[in-house]
């Protein structure tokens, strides 16, 4: 026997990981499932939505969004800013190529990265246009990341912001 329920609706935060006048594509920033809409309803790429998207009938491949909560923008800036003493001090503790995440005062998270020197300035880029980045602020209700750099030192720091 064949199963031919469709997808049921679903409700959550998206990020437009891609958008065109024809359609768009969005991922749940919690599940990473991905919807593609049959149409953009002027979606941007990087764009947060909260909604709740439905497959389209009659064949339920293609979604549409069935109510529209909030859409927002998060704005991922690439400082000129150094990263702060305490991110160099947590730094100093990190063997290159390793993580740590500090929760900010408030909201929000500072991810402090130990890279090699000289690939600061490419870990930075990839960083600000890697998608992930946006869900993982939506995921935090960041609405700002800030890229923060020492190339002398190898220290990268990522910082989520409530505002």
């Amino acid at each position: 026997m064949t199963d031919t329920t469709e997808p049921a609706p679903k409700s959550g935060t998206f990020v437009v990981t891609h958008a065109d006048e024809n359609n768009a594509v969005l991922r749940d920033v919690e599940t990473a499932q991905v919807h593609t809409l049959s149409s953009n309803p002027d979606f941007d790429e990087h764009d947060v939505i909260e909604a709740t998207v439905a497959p389209e009938r009659p064949m339920g491949v293609a979604w549409e969004v069935a109510d529209l909560v909030d859409r927002r923008t998060v704005d991922v800036i690439d400082s000129d800013l150094s990263p702060t003493t305490h991110e160099r001090d947590l730094a100093d503790d990190l063997a290159v190529g390793d993580l740590e995440t500090v929760e900010r005062a408030g909201t929000g998270e500072i991810h402090v990265l130990s890279v090699p020197p000289e690939d600061v300035e490419a870990a930075a880029a990839d960083v600000v246009d890697d998608v992930e980045t946006v869900a993982r602020a939506a995921r935090l209700d960041a609405v700002r990341v800030e890229v923060r750099r020492d190339g002398a030192e190898g220290v990268l720091s990522v910082r989520y912001l409530p505002d």
